[in-house]
């Protein structure tokens, strides 16, 4: 079974990653809020948020194939320098307190389990943990620790069943939309927009794909052994380039769209738990993932809390080296500096270097007096404007031939692209709205 596993998961590349890494503990919060304050309601979401989240992802993912760089270096390169720093004014705040509200999350819950413990020692441990596990570890066995961490995410699929929900009524708001015309219910499917649908995850993407173009070096898996191009095709090498380009563009759309799907099912669980054991036993104010897990205790039992609990744990350790490589290739790629997550430190200490500091200054926020709800806010804040702005220049990206040649949008790529950008661009003019102007 191991060894099937092994083999499945070695089969799959950054979108597997990159869609588990949205389920962070701080998306986690957001879906037990939804959950927790009304119920099953929000479920019909993700019949929205998947498809629009696999369609931009996948044109990240074939931008970075194409280009062989990331996102911030096509941008410098096509769009000029106000752009671009635009983009890092916003992205780089928003990434740092998104990281310190995952690492506030896994010591609060860590807490919960070893009371004696306080939290921030907690935060503490799991940062050195995670600048050893990021910075020591090399690229092939990153990405690798990064997919088995994936299975973390499967607890979440566990958990409603120790709730009872009713199945009809799960099925009813699956599929038949509620919607109310109240600025808190609208507030919160801004927040699941928002948290499912972040800025980070196409600069990752985009730069995860770049690597492993890079990684590939011409060579094909074809059945089952190791053939190079030349071998398959030693006659026109610009056949034996359309060929690679081909079966990579073939196996990443498999993969963006597998782990697009996985990062929505732990969505739809979490809020099916969430809302089977807390909404209906009365508990409808949850602001942290601990609140959630300690409420869930009671209600499903010990051992709900135990994997929900777990599951924070695991999933901080997938999101934060996503967060602080992001953010590292958005800073290095902008100032010309050189590095990636496939060089080791001595080969590249200004991105490592970049890279630590922003998971550091992500647990200072614990010392700063920053409250992780607060955050959150001003996260989902910031996310909410970049968002519409980053998904646009994606889709000009994804439709320039200059840049992309033959392998340009299709019509339905651009029409769920363009239905992301006007659902994004409503959710950030109302999100601004309910902080800024509602009283």
């Amino acid at each position: 079974m191991l060894k099937k596993i092994k083999k499945f998961l070695g089969a799959l590349g950054p979108g597997i990653v990159t869609g588990a890494s949205d389920d962070d503990p701080s998306g986690i919060a957001t879906y037990s809020q939804a959950g927790a304050k009304y119920g099953l309601t929000t479920l019909w979401t993700v019949i929205i948020t998947f498809p629009l989240m696999a369609a931009i992802q996948e044109m990240c993912a074939r931008i970075g194939l194409i280009t062989s760089v990331g996102l911030t270096t096509t941008l410098k390169a096509h769009y000029g320098k106000a752009v671009l720093y635009l983009m890092v004014i916003f992205s780089v705040p928003a990434i740092i307190l998104n990281i310190g509200a995952d690492i506030a999350a896994m010591g609060a819950v860590a807490n919960l389990m070893i009371p004696s413990v306080p939290p921030i020692y907690f935060s503490m441990f799991f940062t050195f943990l995670l600048l050893i596990f990021i910075v020591y570890l090399p690229y092939q066995k990153f990405v690798a620790v990064l997919k088995y961490l994936c299975l973390t995410l499967l607890l979440y699929i566990v958990v409603p069943f120790f709730t009872k929900p009713d199945w009809a009524q799960v099925l009813k708001h699956t599929f038949i939309p509620t919607f109310r015309l109240d600025k808190d219910f609208i507030g919160v499917l801004v927040a699941i927009l928002g948290t499912t649908i972040s800025p980070y995850l196409f600069f990752w993407q985009t730069a995860m794909e770049a690597e492993d173009v890079k990684t590939v070096k011409r060579q094909l898996i074809v059945n089952k052994r190791m053939l190079t191009l030349s071998d398959a095709f030693p006659d026109n090498g610009e056949k034996r380039e359309r060929k690679l380009l081909g079966l990579l563009i073939q196996k990443m759309s498999i993969d963006v769209n597998l782990g697009m799907f996985l990062s929505n099912l732990i969505m739809f669980f979490t809020i099916l738990a969430t809302g089977t054991a807390l909404f209906s036993h009365g508990v409808r104010n949850i602001d942290t993932v601990e609140q959630a897990a300690k409420a869930l205790e009671p209600v499903a039992g010990q051992l709900s809390y135990l994997l929900f609990t777990v599951g924070i744990i695991g999933t901080g350790f997938l999101a934060i080296p996503v967060l602080s490589g992001s953010l590292s290739y958005i800073v290095t790629e902008t100032f010309g500096l050189k590095g990636s997550l496939d060089k080791k430190f001595h080969q590249a200490k200004a991105f490592y270097v970049i890279l630590i500091i922003s998971v550091l200054l992500g647990l200072g926020i614990n010392y700063f007096g920053i409250n992780p709800v607060d955050a959150l806010l001003y996260t989902a804040i910031l996310y909410g404007v970049t968002c519409p702005v980053i998904i646009g220049i994606v889709l000009h990206i994804a439709n320039n031939k200059k840049i992309m040649g033959e392998y340009t949008n299709k019509t339905w790529s651009n029409v769920l692209g363009g239905l992301c950008l006007l659902v994004m661009t409503a959710g950030a003019i109302f999100l601004v709205y309910l902080q800024f102007f509602s009283k």
